[in-house]
């Protein structure tokens, strides 16, 4: 949210110090699915996250990964489990036995992010935000700065990728 980076500031107990925020609604949601093979992040922006979104980026990372199965670990969000979602999954699943399955979702421990890579890459994009926050005018351009800060990253390799790649393999 435009909050998130810009709207405050430090000072004097005894002084209020407004600061004129405009859009102060404006908000972006971004969803992200890190190859835990080569460390490539894809990453799309949509208006809102919701059970509707989440179908609309598994089908473009089925897109991107046409001949391979998705394991997707993700966090406990309530629209991963709502009926469009089950409704994806029973079509793209059907009636094989679940090795077979061309979505596989697994979920995370439950109010665990530190176990969530994901969590590490919306961390640097928003590290870089905070550090060139001062250059952004609007909304739109720290949107543009988000992304770049991740992009910025080829590949990324966490630590904590280790433990899927042995449970996966």
């Amino acid at each position: 949210m435009w909050g998130n980076a810009c709207g405050y500031v430090w000072g004097r107990q005894d002084l209020r110090i407004e600061v004129s925020i405009e859009n102060v609604h404006d908000r972006q949601s971004y969803y992200g699915a890190l190859d835990i093979f080569n460390g490539q992040f894809l990453l799309r922006a949509y208006p809102k996250a919701d059970s509707h979104y989440t179908v609309l980026f598994m089908r473009y990372l089925q897109r991107c990964r046409p001949d391979q199965q998705l394991l997707i670990f993700w966090d406990g969000a309530s629209y991963h489990r709502q009926k469009e979602m089950r409704d994806f999954l029973q079509q793209i699943n059907g009636d094989r036995p679940p090795e077979q399955w061309k979505v596989i979702c697994f979920p995370l421990a439950p109010y665990a992010p530190q176990e969530n890579p994901v969590e590490d890459v919306w961390l640097k994009g928003k590290t870089f935000v905070r550090k060139q926050a001062l250059s952004a005018i609007c909304f739109t351009q720290i949107k543009q700065l988000f992304v770049k800060g991740i992009r910025q990253e080829k590949f990324f390799d966490f630590p904590k990728l280790n433990q899927y790649l042995f449970s996966y393999e």
